[in-house]
């Protein structure tokens, strides 16, 4: 506190706010030091286009269930084959149990909900499918 005389003959008081930035600051800094910088959000594993295009060699490890629209209910393909709905389950369990690498890709129309889409993930689920990508237009196109 410091104290001076003014020419009225009466004593000034005025607070010393030094103390109280330092201490703001220090608190400041330990605020900034403790966030918690690690991102947060979902890992998304998205296909990428092949760099030559020229050079399309079949990939088996890939497996695409595609959900077409048929005139209005829904046909399933796995890589270009058909499949009835009921019976997805049991193949897509049958091509990854002896897979170590269970990543699947899904693809719908554009015409079609997303329940027909939801159902094929979740039969990935039952078939212990553990990494399911939807492959959007967007995705397709190599955008």
């Amino acid at each position: 506190m410091a104290m001076s005389a003014g020419s009225s003959g009466g004593a000034i008081a005025d607070i010393n706010v030094t103390p109280m930035i330092d201490v703001l600051l220090v608190l400041l800094i330990i605020f900034m030091v403790i966030q918690p910088t690690t991102p947060k959000g979902l890992d998304a594993l998205v296909p990428q286009p092949p760099k030559n295009p020229q050079q399309d060699t079949p990939n088996d490890r890939t497996i695409v269930v595609q959900v077409l629209n048929a005139g209005g209910t829904p046909t399933y393909k796995i890589n270009d084959q058909a499949f009835p709905k009921e019976d997805l389950t049991a193949e897509l369990t049958r091509i990854f149990s002896t897979r170590q690498e269970k990543v699947m890709f899904v693809k719908g129309d554009k015409d079609l909900d997303f329940q027909p889409i939801a159902e094929v993930i979740g039969f990935g689920h039952a078939a212990d499918v553990t990494n399911i990508g939807i492959i959007t237009p967007q995705v397709e196109a190599g955008h």
